[in-house]
């Protein structure tokens, strides 16, 4: 049977993204390639248990959810990953990936909405972006930037034309809890008048960095 290494596996509200303030369970899968320098889940970098897919599965509907979310550390870090995501929509629930952007996302069950960042220079971690990814990016995935200053911001705004992510799929904004004030952003969005979502953590405003929550 195929196994995937588990930090945590909780019930929450969904924090970001298009589903945010929707009773979610979180499957947090351990281990991750890159060190971005605003992590707030390094905790999930080791450790972790591993978990026969069919246990983790019958962990998450015994809460009985309508959204899942599999997030990491980076969660295609690990090859088994894929099954998972399958076994999960066999729950006939919205199933969600959060990955890095550095990984290959490709070859995942098309019934998952797959939520990929692209690493800013200010992360320390832009040579990683895999910009393949973006050619096989669709209407229901969304792509994240993560904004920790005005320089981030602007190479950000550049991307959505050089890549050509707007008509592509969802484009989210969101300022580092801490660094960068959402006023700031928000501003920044509406003076360029960017077709994009901006969120901010809600987790960190209800719970701070607690974790598994």
């Amino acid at each position: 049977m195929a196994q995937c290494r588990i930090t945590e596996i909780f019930y929450s509200l969904q924090g970001e993204t298009r589903t945010v303030g929707l009773p979610t369970v979180f499957v947090r899968l351990t281990g991750c390639p890159l060190r971005c320098g605003y992590c707030d889940t390094a905790y999930a970098f080791h450790g972790g248990q591993k978990m026969e897919v069919s246990d983790i599965v019958a962990e998450v509907k015994s809460y009985n959810p309508r959204y899942v979310t599999v997030t990491g550390g980076e969660p295609l870090a690990q090859n088994t990953c894929r099954e998972l995501l399958t076994a999960l929509c066999d729950l006939d629930v919205e199933v969600s990936l959060e990955t890095s952007g550095a990984m290959d996302i490709g070859n995942i069950d098309p019934r998952v909405v797959r939520v990929m960042d692209l690493k800013t220079p200010a992360s320390g971690e832009v040579s990683k972006n895999l910009y393949s990814n973006v050619d096989q990016l669709n209407h229901q995935d969304q792509v994240k930037f993560v904004i920790c200053n005005r320089e981030d911001y602007d190479w950000a705004r550049e991307q959505l034309s050089s890549l050509d992510l707007i008509d592509r799929c969802e484009i989210l904004f969101s300022p580092v809890h801490g660094d960068l004030t959402p006023t700031d952003l928000a501003e920044w969005i509406i003076a360029d008048n960017l077709p994009v979502r901006m969120q901010i953590q809600l987790h960190k405003y209800l719970w701070n960095d607690a974790q598994g929550r």
